[in-house]
């Protein structure tokens, strides 16, 4: 290959990576905007039914990045990239001729499974494909894309909503077909030799059933009552899962979540402030949509549009925190974000009425939101490896992305448990003022957890692991999860 052909190869590559995670973040932000005419559609669901359309593809995510990412590394990147794909866009065409709510719950099941395989696949290609000299360019422009997603999902949403919410799965498939073709003939293989281990599949089911025990209690509980054995049980279920799960991760040798790796302050502190923060951020986005909609009887795409000026401010505000940040501890200009996403749901709680008033009343708040958000997520993504030596950075940016999806988990189902059924613009009024309360509580609660996430920029800092764990971590970032903005 003469050296002209050689950039372009590689900016096509870079292309065809950071589309295929584009197209699993944007399906993150175009569901919501459809949520209203998914219930439509399938007259008699019930809102807290109709969640689980979120819930199901964050927790199988998080739940299999992990391990998806470590077999790809054992047996090959290329071909754990393309199998997600394929899956991913199979998923899609299938949740887009879903006959049921309850089957397109478990096809977007099936749909995150391909996220999982396809976005930490997608940057270990494209680190092993990139010259040295140009690998900090291709990462920053790869999770751009999650970003760029975040931005164009709600209007791309509301645009094919208004044909049907089917069109917002349908669009994944030309692109999918697309990457597929072009990966398959331009994209070069790589693998991690030293990766000889499986990781622990037993571990993966522990933390699926765990997560899904709490999503269950919380948005079952205003129907089964909070003190029903329903609801009593989906909690023990989610107890006795996590406490299994973690006893079991002090003595697999690949564990999901390396207990070692919490003793580091930095990343400790940086999973907590991503739990927290991703609990409010996912809780305010379905508000949002929820409030333009059902109240003030927005459409789709009015409610795109309405939305867009906030995600609009992440990829500005995450440029000031990486220019800017590096003068101001990393915990502190986290907690400015939090404490910045928290304080907008309490302008909220002050300033919206039951007349649409979207300059006064919802644009001011939804832009200090964004703001926040490109402030904290950046921050609390690079934080919480910038304490690890290089050879545990991919296991620690796979967790903190794990952190994220669990989050997310936990701020739908707590807002649907808040909301509940209300009956009247009164009522509606009221629970809505107390779901923004509990989104702005846990978003400060994020900006105090934020405090101790500051890293040591030291790697004494990091506990020794057992040899018979190290091995299964020296890999480089390839492996990562998605960056800030990404899934």
């Amino acid at each position: 290959m003469d050296n002209q052909s050689q950039p372009r190869r590689a900016g096509l590559v870079l292309a065809v990576l950071s589309t295929a995670a584009f197209m699993a973040s944007l399906d993150l932000f175009i569901v919501n905007v459809a949520f209203d005419d998914i219930r439509h559609d399938f007259s008699g669901s019930s809102l807290s039914d109709l969640s689980w359309v979120l819930n199901a593809y964050a927790i199988t995510y998080a739940a299999l990045l992990v391990p998806l990412g470590r077999l790809a590394d054992r047996y090959g990147r290329k071909a754990g990239f393309l199998l997600g794909v394929a899956v991913f866009t199979a998923a899609s065409a299938a949740c887009a001729l879903s006959p049921g709510l309850w089957w397109l719950v478990g096809l977007r099941a099936l749909q995150a499974a391909g996220a999982a395989a396809l976005t930490p696949t997608s940057l270990g290609l494209l680190l092993a494909a990139t010259p040295p000299a140009r690998r900090v360019r291709a990462v920053r422009i790869w999770a751009a894309s999650g970003g760029l997603a975040a931005a164009a999902g709600p209007v791309v949403g509301g645009l094919l909503v208004n044909a049907s919410w089917r069109w917002v799965f349908l669009v994944n498939i030309p692109v999918g077909i697309l990457a597929l073709v072009v990966a398959a003939r331009i994209v070069p293989g790589s693998r991690d030799l030293t990766s000889t281990r499986l990781p622990d599949a037993a571990g993966a089911v522990l933390l699926t059933a765990a997560i899904g025990g709490i999503a269950l209690g919380f948005v079952k509980s205003p129907d089964w009552g909070w003190t029903s054995a329903g609801t009593a049980t989906a909690f023990a279920v989610a107890v006795v899962g996590l406490v299994v799960f973690w006893l079991r991760s002090h003595r697999h040798h690949t564990p999901i979540v390396d207990p070692a790796l919490l003793k580091v302050r930095a990343f400790a502190w940086s999973n907590v402030t991503a739990v927290a923060f991703s609990a409010a951020f996912a809780g305010g986005l379905l508000a949002a949509v929820l409030w333009l909609q059902e109240v003030w009887g927005y459409s789709p795409l009015h409610t795109g549009l309405a939305i867009a000026p906030g995600p609009v401010m992440v990829p500005l505000f995450a440029f000031v925190t990486q220019r800017f940040g590096a003068r101001i501890a990393p915990g502190r200009v986290a907690a400015l974000g939090c404490g910045l996403f928290g304080a907008a749901y309490l302008i909220v709680v002050l300033s919206i009425g039951a007349q649409p008033s979207y300059v006064l009343h919802f644009l001011p708040a939804w832009l200090l939101g964004g703001v926040g958000v490109g402030l904290a997520l950046p921050t609390i993504m690079s934080a919480a490896t910038a304490d690890l030596p290089p050879d545990r950075t991919a296991t620690g940016s796979a967790i903190i992305n794990m952190s994220r999806q669990i989050g997310a988990v936990l701020g739908i189902s707590v807002l649907i448990a808040v909301l509940g059924s209300p009956h009247g613009y009164s009522a509606t009024h009221t629970v809505f003022v107390h779901a923004w309360l509990v989104i702005a509580a846990v978003g400060l609660l994020g900006a105090v957890s934020a405090l101790g996430m500051t890293p040591q920029r030291a790697l004494q800092a990091v506990p020794t692991v057992a040899p018979q764990r190290g091995r299964e971590d020296q890999k480089d970032s390839r492996t990562a999860a998605p960056a800030a903005g990404a899934s």
